[in-house]
């Protein structure tokens, strides 16, 4: 291995040949490198016009980041040519940086790949709502990194691609509605049939709250101090619609309880003593 290693610095000590370099030879390595920077910008620019309006924007920045990449490391090889360096030598001699670079810089890459995973198959898209661990709220961009994600409360969290990918992502938005429940017990001895009337009269046609398909209550079985029952009901797709939907129905149940005569109980707990003391 050290023999190697030697070995590659001696083929880099000889890689520029014996002919000097002129002030010629490093400006026109200069303008190469700094053109391909250029037509790399460029090139970007082109392809997010050309094609944001027919793919994915995140499809066409991963594309537009790639293509990027590969015009400056083109640059940069003619323009090493240009300086009289043997690039099958030099790359030889990286190669061994590169794994130790890479050990030393695992999560980084771990997050590039994953990044990359994350744009081609899309589970998300720019202005997105989503919940990934404990992280809820708008996509605002994706890139080789991270997902920037800005929460209901204003605050812009940059979480690991790495993270992102490895967990659960629940899409809000993609399918253009979401469903929601609130649970509600009344207590025994009341007219079931009764309740669910009551409690579907209440729910439907409220403003935020689909009509297809319909809201729907269920019951959902005998708890220790009330019949429990569940209220489902469909709404437009975004976080702030799912809690004024549910703050809605939750209020519409309660004003229908109270005119039915509907008891709604808290918990009780029976005590019995045995015997007198």
């Amino acid at each position: 291995m050290t023999g190697a290693v030697f070995q590659d610095i001696e083929s880099l000590r000889g890689a520029l040949g014996d002919e000097p370099l002129t002030l010629w030879d490093w400006g026109t390595a200069g303008i190469i490198l700094a053109g391909a920077f250029v037509a790399s910008r460029a090139f970007k620019f082109v392809l997010n016009r050309a094609l944001a309006s027919r793919w994915d924007t995140a499809v066409v920045d991963l594309l537009a980041r790639l293509v990027g990449y590969a015009i400056v490391l083109f640059g940069l090889i003619y323009a090493l040519e240009q300086l009289g360096v043997q690039v099958g030598p030099l790359l030889g001699a990286l190669g061994i940086v590169g794994i130790a670079l890479a050990f030393a810089l695992q999560d980084i890459l771990e997050n590039f790949v994953a990044g990359l995973l994350l744009q081609i198959r899309r589970p998300f898209s720019y202005g997105d709502q989503i919940s990934s661990g404990d992280i809820e709220g708008t996509v605002k961009s994706i890139d080789a990194r991270s997902v920037t994600v800005v929460t209901p409360d204003g605050e812009t969290v940059y979480v690991p691609s790495s993270q992102v990918i490895t967990g659960a992502i629940f899409n809000h938005t993609e399918r253009g509605r979401r469903r929601s429940s609130v649970a509600i017990g009344v207590a025994y001895g009341s007219n079931l049939n009764q309740v669910k009337a009551a409690f579907l009269e209440a729910v439907s046609g409220l403003d935020g709250v689909s009509d297809s398909p319909a809201p729907e209550v269920l019951f959902t079985g005998f708890g220790d101090s009330s019949i429990d029952f569940v209220v489902r009901f469909w709404h437009p797709p975004s976080i702030a619609d799912s809690w004024k939907a549910r703050d809605a129905v939750g209020l519409a149940l309660d004003r229908a309880a109270a005119d039915a005569g509907i008891e709604i109980p808290f918990p009780q707990r029976v005590i019995t003593q045995a015997g007198g003391s």
